[in-house]
């Protein structure tokens, strides 16, 4: 069973500390010997932001470049280098034990990337993976993947362009890929693929691929992650 919490819009700092609050929740429990399920799926719509991997070298003046465009600029523990994040891509982060699947961070990747594989062909559009993590449609990449993975706990994940504005790769080198572009589900259907028409779609796939049941995430579970979250900012500023 796998919870989805729909964040909506939200920064990419309360995303990260909600990602890491439901980890810490799975790596608690497991220190304790606990057979606990904290297995969730964020859904989440992001402000403006370019992010990095932990292999990043992007120097101050390349930050402060990108950061006159109106983006925020963020370095993370995921892997892979520099995307993008904005309104209009859908960016799923499950943080789930793989114990509960397969132990084996590339057959997690391989089916994250078979979820949009398969939502692609859905919508009638052909995509695949490459020798480039993620998936492409041609020489274009239509979803980006940088996860991290600590005990077999995941967190980070992937993102789809769905109707979002590709300009803004336009200031970077995705992924550190050179020659190659990146596309959307909107420029390849010739339709307005919103983040709330593919939403349902993307949770039929990854349902199938994953072999797993979703349901909405309770409220009880939203407050007490959220209150966490809370707690730790007052103890940090104390």
């Amino acid at each position: 069973m796998v919870k989805v919490w729909r964040l909506g819009l939200m920064s990419y700092d309360t995303a990260f500390k909600i990602q890491t609050a439901i980890a810490r929740k799975h790596l608690d429990s497991m220190i304790k010997g606990m057979d606990a399920n904290y297995d969730t799926l964020l859904l989440v719509e992001h402000k403006p932001v370019y992010t990095v991997g932990i292999r990043d070298d992007t120097s101050n003046d390349e930050i402060n470049r990108l950061k006159d465009l109106g983006a925020e600029f963020r370095k993370t523990n995921r892997g892979g280098l520099i995307t993008f994040h904005g309104p209009g891509q859908l960016v799923a982060y499950p943080i789930i034990n793989l114990k509960h699947y397969k132990t084996s961070v590339k057959w997690y990747v391989h089916n994250l990337e078979q979820t949009i594989i398969n939502l692609c062909d859905e919508l009638g559009v052909k995509a695949s993976r490459s020798p480039h993590t993620g998936v492409w449609i041609e020489d274009n990449k239509v979803a980006a993947i940088g996860i991290h993975a600590s005990r077999y706990v995941t967190s980070h994940g992937i993102s789809l362009n769905c109707d979002n504005d590709l300009s803004w790769f336009e200031h970077i080198v995705p992924c550190g890929i050179e020659y190659k572009g990146v596309t959307s589900l909107t420029n390849e259907t010739g339709l307005k693929c919103s983040i709330e028409t593919i939403t349902p779609l993307f949770l039929k796939h990854f349902e199938k691929v994953f072999e797993c049941k979703i349901e909405d995430v309770p409220s009880n579970y939203q407050e007490d992650i959220l209150s966490n979250i809370y707690s730790n900012l007052l103890t940090s500023t104390s």
